[in-house]
Protein backbone atom coordinates (compact mmCIF):
# COMPACT_ATOMS: atom_id res chain seq x y z
CA UNK A 1 0.00 0.00 0.00
CA UNK A 2 1.12 3.21 -0.79
CA UNK A 3 1.92 6.25 1.39
CA UNK A 4 -0.98 8.71 1.85
CA UNK A 5 0.88 11.91 2.05
CA UNK A 6 -2.30 13.86 2.20
CA UNK A 7 -2.59 16.89 4.99
CA UNK A 8 0.97 16.61 6.14
CA UNK A 9 3.97 18.20 5.01
CA UNK A 10 7.72 19.05 6.74
CA UNK A 11 9.30 22.19 7.00
CA UNK A 12 13.34 22.45 6.96
CA UNK A 13 15.83 25.02 8.09
CA UNK A 14 16.75 27.75 5.17
CA UNK A 15 20.11 27.21 5.44
CA UNK A 16 20.43 30.08 2.23
CA UNK A 17 18.61 33.24 4.29
CA UNK A 18 19.83 36.04 3.75
CA UNK A 19 17.37 38.78 4.85
CA UNK A 20 15.18 39.17 8.34
CA UNK A 21 11.98 39.07 5.25
CA UNK A 22 13.16 35.14 4.18
CA UNK A 23 11.55 32.69 5.61
CA UNK A 24 13.99 31.06 8.75
CA UNK A 25 12.02 27.81 7.63
CA UNK A 26 10.90 26.18 4.25
CA UNK A 27 9.01 23.00 2.97
CA UNK A 28 6.18 21.45 1.17
CA UNK A 29 3.02 19.89 2.08
CA UNK A 30 -0.17 18.42 0.90
CA UNK A 31 -4.01 19.23 1.45
CA UNK A 32 -6.64 17.90 -0.22
CA UNK A 33 -4.54 16.79 -2.82
CA UNK A 34 -3.02 19.80 -3.70
CA UNK A 35 0.44 20.57 -2.88
CA UNK A 36 1.87 23.47 -1.50
CA UNK A 37 4.81 25.23 -0.34
CA UNK A 38 5.27 26.29 3.20
CA UNK A 39 6.92 29.20 4.42
CA UNK A 40 7.94 29.93 8.56
CA UNK A 41 9.02 32.68 10.17
CA UNK A 42 9.85 32.58 13.77
CA UNK A 43 8.65 35.44 15.71
CA UNK A 44 8.10 37.07 19.18
CA UNK A 45 4.38 38.15 20.59
CA UNK A 46 4.39 41.46 22.77
CA UNK A 47 4.50 39.06 26.06
CA UNK A 48 7.76 37.49 24.54
CA UNK A 49 6.52 34.36 24.12
CA UNK A 50 7.79 32.72 20.46
CA UNK A 51 5.46 31.26 17.92
CA UNK A 52 5.68 30.25 13.87
CA UNK A 53 4.12 32.38 11.43
CA UNK A 54 3.02 30.69 8.65
CA UNK A 55 2.57 31.14 4.36
CA UNK A 56 1.08 28.68 1.92
CA UNK A 57 1.34 28.95 -1.79
CA UNK A 58 1.54 27.26 -4.58
CA UNK A 59 4.85 25.60 -5.45
CA UNK A 60 7.49 27.49 -8.08
CA UNK A 61 6.80 26.26 -11.05
CA UNK A 62 10.14 27.83 -13.39
CA UNK A 63 9.43 28.92 -16.73
CA UNK A 64 6.50 25.68 -16.97
CA UNK A 65 3.94 28.31 -15.67
CA UNK A 66 5.05 30.99 -18.19
CA UNK A 67 5.15 28.72 -21.23
CA UNK A 68 1.51 27.69 -20.02
CA UNK A 69 0.38 31.13 -19.94
CA UNK A 70 2.03 31.84 -23.30
CA UNK A 71 0.42 28.63 -24.40
CA UNK A 72 -3.24 29.52 -23.81
CA UNK A 73 -2.66 33.02 -24.19
CA UNK A 74 -1.41 32.54 -27.70
CA UNK A 75 1.27 35.20 -27.41
CA UNK A 76 5.09 35.14 -27.08
CA UNK A 77 6.08 36.16 -22.88
CA UNK A 78 8.74 38.97 -24.39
Amino acid sequence: MAYDNNMSGALFRNERKETEKQPDYTGECEVRGEKLKISAWINESKSGKKYMSLKFSEPYQGENKVETAAAVDGEVPF
